[in-house]
């Protein structure tokens, strides 16, 4: 399993956002990251999470700590994953 680390790309499995793409941009203590899809990419708002209701993927983007969702977004169209960000995962893949 993939690191949880800012510049993480996620799933989340819970809550109404389930299976929608989003990015760690702060890791607070062991159980709670801060994210943001960004909202106008993805839908999923800047908030904190429990890592239980995250599932890290494969990839990562180089981002400062605490990074605006201009950061985010610029970063996701400089390495051409805004397009992948914007297709959610299968609700009952994410779960899995």
């Amino acid at each position: 399993m993939p690191a949880v680390e800012v510049g993480r790309i996620c799933v989340k499995t819970a809550g109404r956002e389930n299976g929608k793409k989003c990015v760690i941009i702060d890791v607070m203590d062991k159980s709670f990251a801060l994210i943001t899809g960004p909202k106008s990419v993805t839908g999923v708002k800047r908030k904190r999470v429990n890592l239980s209701h995250i599932m890290p993927l494969e990839d990562k983007l180089e981002l400062d700590r605490g990074a605006s969702d201009e950061e985010v977004t610029s970063t996701l169209t400089e390495t051409g994953k805004l397009d992948e960000m914007k297709q959610p995962l299968a609700k009952n893949a994410a779960t899995q």
